[in-house]
């Protein structure tokens, strides 16, 4: 009885094997070298191609989305430009992009928000939801259409004290910028 098993299970594999081999090989994409965000662990598949337009895109506006005030001064030091002040100096010191002062002249427009924790707060979490934290949001859209090409998010991770907040609040934002740089083929 063991043997019809071990001989039907070596059956499977074998058919199993065959069968990957007749497919078409698997792309796995790699993560960026350089502060992986916090989904690299996620299970990894076949990507989808990035939209030509966002890799192609050299000449960039940066548009402030804004902040929720009551995220300044408390618990990020600084004001509520910060990020933004953030991201352009480090897409203005890429090589990869050009910094334009007006929508009109740019290729792609980038708009970046911090948002706050919306959601529940405190002991009730009867439906499973845990304690949200603020969240980036850069959005890549198509200057020309409107259209939105990327988005990529990023959360601040939570912190007791000053130094650790304000420390995880880059931390998020080069995750962020490096999710960008990945995107747009720089990284």
């Amino acid at each position: 009885m063991r043997i019809l098993t071990l001989c039907g299970l070596a059956f499977v594999l074998a058919s199993v094997a065959a069968g990957a081999q007749a497919q078409q090989p698997v792309y796995v994409p790699t993560q960026p070298s350089s502060n992986p965000t916090k989904a690299a662990n996620r299970p990894q598949g076949v990507n989808a191609p990035v939209p030509a337009l966002l890799t192609a895109g050299r000449k960039v506006f940066l548009s402030n989305g804004g902040a929720d005030a009551g995220l300044f001064p408390h618990p990020f030091t600084g004001t509520q430009d910060r990020a933004y002040a953030y991201v352009y100096k480090a897409l203005a010191g890429s090589p990869r992009f050009e910094m334009v002062a007006s929508p009109a002249e740019a290729d792609l427009v980038m708009e970046l928000q911090l948002a706050p924790p919306n959601g529940p707060l405190g002991d009730n979490k009867v439906k499973g939801t845990s304690d949200p934290l603020p969240t980036f949001k850069l959005t890549v859209y198509d200057r020309p259409t409107h259209y939105v090409l990327w988005t990529v998010t990023q959360t601040v991770d939570q912190a007791v004290r000053q130094e650790t907040h304000d420390k995880n609040f880059d931390s998020a934002l080069d995750s962020l910028l490096s999710e960008l740089a990945a995107a747009t083929g720089t990284a």
